[in-house]
């Protein structure tokens, strides 16, 4: 074998190094910084998620666009935990309750996601207890880059009700939920 020959042959080795190495950065970094998988802990987004649904969180698509009224985010809660929760109020928005109804800006929201669950709790009361932001969080509207949720599981969500989360800022959202992946009965888009 000819010098020119091996030294081909050692420049192909090397661009095969390279693409390989490459491909495994880019299978490493696509999953990491636009997508992250997540398992949903807890009651407090049912009937939409159960307690160990597995999720994928688009961690891109918010950063291109905005951010809408009921999409499903995940956002840093605490310093170890994440939490998965349903926007109801953007900034700018007067939210309330009453008889288990969304007013927003004084107007009347549907929810269909929450209908089945309502159904089931007929002869029970309410499944959102009646509030205003101003009696629970002491201001009128969503403030500037920050959002209201509220999980869909409304009598146990620990959501922007508790004084203690309150408004969510929108630096804390790592991204929304489109997919759910597991169970597999349960596979698809989320809506």
């Amino acid at each position: 074998m000819s010098r020119l020959e091996q030294k081909t042959e050692k420049n192909e080795l090397i661009e095969w190094v390279k693409a390989i190495i490459i491909g495994v950065i880019i299978a490493w970094a696509v999953p990491f910084f636009l997508f992250m998988p997540t398992q949903v802990q807890g009651a407090s987004m049912m009937p939409t998620f159960e307690d160990g649904d597995k999720v994928v969180v688009n961690k891109i698509g918010p950063k291109l666009t905005e951010y809408n009224r009921f999409d499903v985010i995940v956002f840093k809660a605490t310093e170890t935990d994440n939490y998965i929760k349903r926007i109801i109020g953007l900034p700018g928005d007067k939210i309330a309750y009453k008889d288990d109804v969304l007013y927003i800006n004084g107007e009347k929201f549907d929810e269909p996601y929450l209908e089945d669950f309502k159904n089931e709790l007929i002869d029970s009361g309410t499944l959102t207890q009646d509030f205003a932001l101003e009696e629970i969080l002491n201001e009128s509207v969503v403030p500037e880059g920050h959002f209201f949720v509220l999980g869909d599981n409304r009598r146990y969500s620990r959501d922007s009700r508790d004084p203690n989360l309150g408004f969510i800022s929108q630096e804390r959202v790592l991204g929304t939920v489109d997919v759910r992946v597991w169970p597999l009965n349960h596979l698809g888009l989320i809506h």
